[in-house]
């Protein structure tokens, strides 16, 4: 194995990008904008540039390079098919093929940007040691990744592992940010315990902390529940049983050894894992209840770190 590699992690905003040892060791970072005008047509080669900048500063030869791992906010076919990533402005795009041809054919690999999250959460993050792993983002929305054995479950239409558009409530009448109805994202997101807050608050209730809050957020609800507020409590286990029946459910078919949790909502810490804990076991296939439950450890740096896993396999 060669002695480097590059994790590159494409968002709407700005592409951050991490040169590694391929043992793991991170040993610079940095970010770059996203140019998403015309179609995003600067995108990858505002990349190739900045790598092959950092090449020249470290004295990098591509001999060197065991390749750049490339996570993209959408879908990624097995065959490297990008068929549309909203958020850059692409259509039916190669990545792999064009940038390898921009560096030189060193190898590229890609892959949607929460399953090489989760890539880098088994590698070197919270579920370091298993090779049997499902990883879910708690932030804006739900995002997932799922790996098994050691490999991204990407399916066959590159939306493996979006667990956030699991329906948990057909009787729903308000619509997700997808289109559909009653999708996890709607209650086990910041924004969804912000909803449940509200919908529990807005009828008849005991005197709550919440009622002081100039802002109801999911911060604020787990704030008052670790203080023992009773109303806080009934919100926290409302968003417990939805999400813990739904990890049950995922571990029915992906049996994972570990799930890892993360995103912003995951820094209400060991109270949320126990919270959701609780109900996974009460409602597990008894294989699977012993399960373990895990906090994200690399933040947004697991992005990075999974790119590089990716190009080492």
């Amino acid at each position: 194995m060669k002695k480097y590699g590059f994790g590159v992690d494409i968002g709407g905003t700005t592409c951050k990008i991490g040169l590694f040892e391929t043992t793991g060791q991170l040993m610079e970072k940095w970010e770059i904008p996203t140019d998403t005008r015309e179609e995003g047509k600067n995108i990858l080669s505002d990349i190739a540039e900045s790598l092959h900048e950092k090449m020249d500063q470290h004295c990098i030869s591509k001999e060197e390079l065991e390749g750049i791992g490339v996570g993209l906010p959408g879908p990624v076919r097995m065959d490297g098919i990008v068929p549309v990533c909203v958020n850059l402005g692409w259509k039916s795009k190669n990545v792999s093929q064009e940038l390898e041809a921009m560096m030189d054919h060193i190898p590229v690999k890609a892959a949607n940007d929460a399953n090489v999250a989760a890539l880098g959460e088994m590698w070197q993050g919270g579920g370091k040691g298993c090779e049997n792993v499902v990883m879910v983002t708690l932030g804006t929305g739900v995002g997932g990744g799922i790996i098994v054995g050691g490999r991204i479950v990407s399916g066959s239409n590159g939306a493996g592992g979006e667990i956030g558009h699991i329906t948990v409530n057909p009787h729903e009448e308000i619509s997700c940010n997808c289109g559909r109805k009653g999708c996890l994202e709607q209650y086990a997101s910041a924004t969804g315990i912000t909803r449940l807050a509200r919908e529990r608050l807005a009828g008849a209730h005991e005197k709550s902390l919440l009622d002081q809050t100039e802002e109801v957020t999911a911060k604020a609800v787990f704030d008052a529940y670790k203080e023992g507020d009773a109303v806080a409590a009934e919100i926290v286990e409302k968003f417990a049983r939805i999400l813990g029946n739904a990890l049950s459910n995922i571990a029915c078919v992906a049996d994972p050894e570990v799930f890892v949790i993360g995103g912003g909502v995951s820094k209400a810490g060991k109270p949320l894992l126990d919270a959701v804990h609780k109900y996974y076991c009460k409602s597990a296939f008894s294989s699977c209840t012993d399960t373990r439950f895990a906090l994200a450890s690399l933040g947004n740096d697991a992005g990075m770190y999974g790119c590089v896993k990716l190009i080492l396999d």
